[in-house]
């Protein structure tokens, strides 16, 4: 096992392989060796600590997978505040939550995203930005947050810019870095990433360099990853997918990484024949997306050997394509979750495609993995589907404020409840069967219905609303909101859909509006999700 921090294990490799490129974004023509990255790195933290950022305190970030978010990924590892990842697809009630619950006294943040302004959204959860100095925040609905810093070299009203954040750092020096550096422990939270919860509201999971550093090179030996690789990243770094299974794996064997600011399947194409990718990870989404380009035909992907598939059960066929179409004949499947840090199997490299389809593999190194009577700790035979539970470094510290949360899904041995029904075979490889709980996995995403029914709640016209996934041949699942509304009230799908924009994220809006009367039930009066699941494909003329 690494006993080491995230800043130390770049500090590391940049002494070992300081001529080695690190970072390559093709599309920017930028690049930097193992030694300025470290460098660079460096500088950030510094003026981190200009700012008065301690360590263990928080600073989100809201962005696209920019070199900044990496620097700050990095930077953060170094000076020991704690990295608090917004999903790029939130909208200002996530954002408000997010910042309030996690008790960020920093934000980061891009100007836009495709077409919504973040500067417009911070102002309106944070008008007194527009009027107070730089660094003096007083938010009446944000009373921890302090610092806004625009990932921009513009200046807008009470707000930082990167500019002003590269200039402080010369006022820190590299001694007193090093000094903050030797005062953290592996064992310090680094990292935080909200999963939304069956109980409506997204929890912030909490981890540890020792979590993630572990688990990053871990997934790096199961796809036999070296300093010799250079792997595409078109997975958004805000998940663990990006930053664990994506540049940490890299840093912790001195790979290449070569991200992407966001997906585009051609982009992806070009880039991993430009850049003589070795690796390439994605959701099954992604790679359909690529190996459907109409200009598939004219890349050149023979410098393609391994990478990830993650996110969302594979389709057999498109494994296929990517093995003898892309050439990634080493590609590997790994499940997770947040809580985990996130990979708890792997496929290996050499297993036979039929374990790479069926299964996800078997567990990581020093990973315990058991299949268990959903409810009780009674372990089940071989063969035999129960709820899959794990225990090992890789577990989390706990949801941040939310010890009842955090009790619900760890046991006193230390077992993770992962919610998720499993099948394990003599061999050890896992087949994830089902989900206990009622979660709806999109293009990767994770979408918890409670969480949009509660929002839905807020609407005044409605009374009840039961939210399900249902089959997409595309996404894999899509959402569904079946609404009772209040008496004498009439509403439209399209009303519905309104109410949610700019509130929720794009991918958590219904796109499927039924208006009902009544729910199935059980004799209890429980609502049967899975009866609307059945109703609603009948419905859509839906298969699975």
């Amino acid at each position: 096992m690494l006993h080491i921090t995230m800043g130390k294990l770049l500090e590391e490799k940049a002494k070992l392989h300081p001529e080695h490129e690190a970072v390559v974004y093709a599309d920017r023509g930028l690049r930097m060796t193992y030694k300025q990255f470290d460098d660079y790195c460096r500088l950030v933290a510094r003026g981190f600590m200009k700012l008065g950022i301690e360590a263990g305190e928080h600073i989100a970030i809201w962005a696209t997978n920019i070199p900044e978010w990496l620097a700050c990924q990095f930077a953060t590892g170094k000076m020991g505040a704690v990295l608090v990842t917004v999903n790029t697809n939130y909208r200002t009630a996530e954002l408000e939550y997010l910042l309030k619950q996690s008790d960020s006294t920093t934000l980061l943040l891009i100007e836009q995203y495709r077409d919504s302004s973040y500067i417009e959204m911070i102002y309106e959860i944070a008008p007194e930005l527009r009027e107070c100095e730089p660094g003096q925040l007083k938010a009446k609905r944000l009373p921890k947050l302090k610092n806004v810093i625009v990932l921009s070299n513009t200046r807008y009203p009470g707000t930082y810019s990167w500019y002003d954040i590269l200039s402080m750092a010369h006022d820190v020096t590299e001694e007193q870095l090093n000094e903050r550096m030797n005062s953290l422990d592996p064992h310090d939270v680094i990292n935080m990433q909200y999963t939304s919860g069956t109980t409506g509201f997204p929890k912030g999971v909490m981890l540890s360099h020792y979590n993630i550093v572990n688990n990053a090179y871990n997934i790096a030996q199961c796809m036999k990853l070296t300093k010799d690789d250079r792997l595409c990243i078109p997975v958004p770094f805000f998940h663990c997918f990006g930053c664990v299974l994506g540049t940490l794996a890299c840093v912790s064997v001195g790979a290449t990484m070569v991200p992407l600011q966001e997906f585009n399947a051609k982009q992806v194409l070009r880039t991993v024949q430009d850049e003589k990718c070795t690796a390439l990870h994605g959701v099954p989404t992604m790679f359909i997306a690529e190996l459907n380009d109409p200009d598939f035909d004219k890349y050149d992907l023979s410098s393609l050997r391994t990478g990830i598939m993650a996110g969302s059960s594979c389709p057999i066929e498109v494994m296929k394509a990517v093995i003898e179409k892309m050439g990634a004949k080493e590609i590997t499947i790994a499940y997770g979750q947040t809580e985990s840090s996130p990979v708890i199997t792997q496929t290996r490299t050499d297993d036979p495609i039929h374990l790479r389809v069926e299964t996800v593999g078997r567990a990581h190194p020093n990973v315990e993995v058991k299949i268990v009577e959903p409810g009780t700790n009674k372990e089940v035979p071989r063969g035999v589907q129960g709820e899959l539970c794990t225990r090992g470094y890789h577990v989390m510290k706990g949801y941040y404020n939310n010890p009842e949360a955090t009790k619900e899904v760890i046991d006193e041995d230390g077992w993770l409840h992962t919610g998720d029904l499993a099948v394990m075979d003599e061999s050890g490889y896992f087949r994830i069967t089902g989900r206990l709980k009622d979660m709806i996995i999109r293009g990767g995403e994770n979408i918890y219905p409670r969480e949009i029914e509660e929002f839905l709640y807020q609407h005044p016209k409605i009374l009840d609303v039961q939210v399900v996934g249902v089959p997409d041949k595309k996404y894999g699942e899509e959402v569904m909101a079946w609404i009772i509304l209040k008496e004498g009230q009439t509403a439209t799908a399209e009303e519905i859909r309104e109410f949610c924009r700019g509130k929720i994220s794009r991918y958590k809006i219904p796109r499927y509006i039924e208006f009902t009367t009544s729910y199935p039930m059980t004799a209890s009066g429980k609502i049967q999700k899975f009866k609307l699941r059945e109703q609603a494909k009948q419905l859509l003329g839906l298969t699975t």
